[in-house]
């Protein structure tokens, strides 16, 4: 290679006379066909680092044609997989990337470059500066880019913020991404362009479809909800898994999906869109597949007090079954949400059938202390899922509201104008039955 220095020099500053002909005579055609073949001659020469200085080089010249640099761009990216080793792989790729920086027609290809130095910082472990070079880029301002190219770039940065464990940032990324995005049908949306919008390119091989990549969406953010234990956003999420054709038509698939669906429905604090998405799962037919599963939520919605030692014994081993299956365990704190969700459905219950009960009484159905049962009470008080109050000295608990002095003269003024309208209606049939009896006597 050594020997083939000079007269690859040669060769070179030849080509590159001719591209600068055909540049200053504006040939587009001439002057990709001069600096692609510049590119091509270094490459087989295996100069790698004449092949960096060359793309520099052309692209700083006087003048230089837009097309021309995207050309010389992307024949330079097609050599990447083949480098000799990783150092002059990462070479190539900043030199490019620093040749298409702050260029709106090379905007695709460098997010593509950052994309694949991002994987590789990945493979050294320098998971944050991987992190930080994805963020560099703002893919959803690119109009050329192919949707399903946009979305994956995007879920790919989400996903190395989580696992840097920067969960604020994972967040404001992954709003970037509408989940109704998922659900357009591709082939009524393909449209033909209008004259005057630009082309959309279409998207490279290696970019999963809009159902695998629904499917990655979720897993992502199944991964920062459990991170804040937000239960009803990841049954949620597992419930949008579980919509996809590709999970529905697999019992391998939908089961473990499904499982994971109900226990978080479970370990959900009680609002009415917890209590809606029980009641819609309740009515899967899939759910006959799992029957103790189909039995748990039945107790859940049903208005009765559960046995929290009865109901662990019995779910204990399913409970720790989902440590091996989809989705790994359902986290370090759910055994005692578990236990905490049942303790407030038991409350509900209480406070449907009672207007008043000693919490003496309260903690015998709760099967608590006093001191564990007020604790409870007061926690729900406080998070306005029920309204109660306690008398500590003579120990009663009333769950019925306190009502507004205005509200009590408004219902006695309805209660007065119903009766005086019975009334009325009364004296109205008295005085119809004593006409009708009189003109019977006078016949």
């Amino acid at each position: 290679m050594e020997g083939g220095g000079g007269n690859l020099d040669a060769q070179i500053e030849q080509l590159l006379n001719l591209e600068k002909q055909m540049r200053l005579s504006s040939d587009v055609a001439g002057t990709k066909k001069a600096a692609t073949d510049i590119l091509e001659l270094c490459f087989k020469a295996g100069a790698w680092k004449t092949l960096n200085d060359q793309i520099v080089v052309l692209s700083k010249r006087r003048g230089q044609l837009k097309q021309a640099v995207t050309a010389m761009v992307q024949q330079a990216m097609q050599y990447i997989d083949q480098t000799p080793d990783i150092e002059t792989r990462v070479e190539l790729i900043k030199t490019l990337n620093n040749v298409s920086a702050g260029k709106i027609y090379v905007e695709i290809e460098r997010a593509r470059l950052i994309k694949r130095l991002a994987k590789i910082k990945e493979q050294q472990g320098h998971i944050a500066e991987a992190a930080d070079l994805m963020q560099e880029i703002a893919v959803e301002t690119f109009g050329a880019m192919a949707k399903t190219e946009k979305i994956a770039f995007i879920l790919e940065q989400v996903r190395l913020c989580l696992d840097r464990q920067d969960y604020v940032r994972a967040q404001i990324l992954s709003r970037k991404i509408s989940p109704r995005v998922f659900d357009i049908d591709a082939s009524k949306e393909k449209k033909k362009p209008k004259e005057g919008d630009g082309v959309v390119e279409e998207a490279p091989a290696d970019i999963p479809s809009l159902l695998e990549l629904k499917r990655i969406y979720y897993e992502l953010m199944i991964r920062y909800y459990i991170h804040n234990n937000d239960y009803l956003e990841i049954s949620r999420c597992y419930k949008a898994i579980y919509e996809i054709p590709s999970v529905k038509e697999n019992p391998a698939q939908w089961i473990p999906v499904l499982r994971k669906i109900c226990w978080y429905l479970v370990l959900s604090p009680y609002d009415p869109m917890q209590s809606s998405l029980l009641n819609s799962t309740l009515e899967d037919k899939n759910l006959s597949e799992i029957p103790y599963f189909r039995l748990l939520l039945k107790q859940v919605v049903t208005m009765e007090v559960i046995q929290w030692t009865a109901l662990w014994n019995t779910y204990k081993a399913e409970f720790e079954n989902e440590k091996s299956m989809l989705g790994g365990s359902l986290g370090d704190k759910a055994a005692d949400d578990l236990k905490q969700r049942i303790i407030e459905h038991n409350i509900l219950v209480v406070s449907k059938y009672y207007s008043r009960i000693t919490l003496k009484r309260l903690a015998e159905l709760l099967c608590l202390t006093m001191q564990e049962a007020e604790k409870h009470l007061s926690d729900m008080v406080v998070s306005k899922a029920l309204m109660a109050k306690i008398d500590r000295p003579i120990g009663i608990v009333c769950f019925q509201a306190s009502k507004d002095s205005n509200n009590v003269l408004n219902s006695w003024a309805m209660n007065l104008e119903k009766l005086l309208d019975l009334v009325e209606k009364s004296c109205h049939q008295i005085h119809k039955e004593t006409m009708i009896h009189k003109a019977a006597l006078k016949a």
